[in-house]
């Protein structure tokens, strides 16, 4: 009987791979530290093979049968996964779409200031959403907010491409640009430049 309040006596697996003593069955196939088959053997034989060689006995793949074991440095193995999951973060990159509200008879110098913020957003590697709606009857004047976008999309042209064009729908229009490929992305406030 359990003493009240103590906890009880757990071994804990280490992450996702049980090695040495926490591999709790009879007998594994093994795989040498150089790639060579040893064969199946009892635990004790493939722990003893793996102390020999000074290295770990890892479960590498448990639910085969009998379960398949290596003799590896798990330092190093723990090492390489970590730099590959690093990799993966680095590529996968999140971009955020900014989204920025203009009308047909959008002023000259209003225009300039909201392309001017956009090729900011573009540069620090973000996509930009320029989206136009029309009220009532406004939407008689829908060439005008396609000539609109296409004069964005000319200003913008040297460090974006657009991605999405939507044409009028429920009273609404817009035009999706990404960042181009060539384009140095920089610190907010920095200037960028095509190469």
């Amino acid at each position: 009987m359990r003493r009240r309040g103590a906890r009880p006596q757990s071994r804990e697996i280490p992450d996702k791979h049980r090695i040495n003593e926490f591999i709790n069955v009879p007998e594994v196939r093994v795989i040498g530290a150089e790639g060579e088959q040893l064969g199946v053997l009892s635990i004790r034989e493939a722990l003893a093979a793996a102390e020999e060689a000074g290295l770990d006995l890892v479960e590498v793949a448990g639910n085969a049968e009998p379960p398949v074991c290596r003799i590896l440095d798990y330092g190093k193995l723990k090492y390489r996964e970590q730099k590959k999951a690093a990799e993966a973060r680095k590529r996968s990159s999140t971009t955020q779409v900014k989204e920025l509200r203009i009308r047909y008879s959008t002023d000259k110098h209003d225009l300039e200031t909201k392309v001017r913020k956009a090729r900011e957003f573009l540069i620090d590697g973000d996509r930009v959403r320029f989206q136009m709606r029309f009220r009532g009857r406004e939407v008689v004047y829908r060439e005008l907010g396609e000539e609109t976008f296409k004069k964005i999309s000319e200003m913008l042209s040297d460090v974006s491409a657009v991605e999405e064009y939507s044409p009028l729908m429920n009273q609404r229009m817009a035009i999706t640009l990404v960042p181009k490929s060539g384009v140095k992305t920089g610190v907010k406030g920095e200037s960028a430049t095509a190469e």
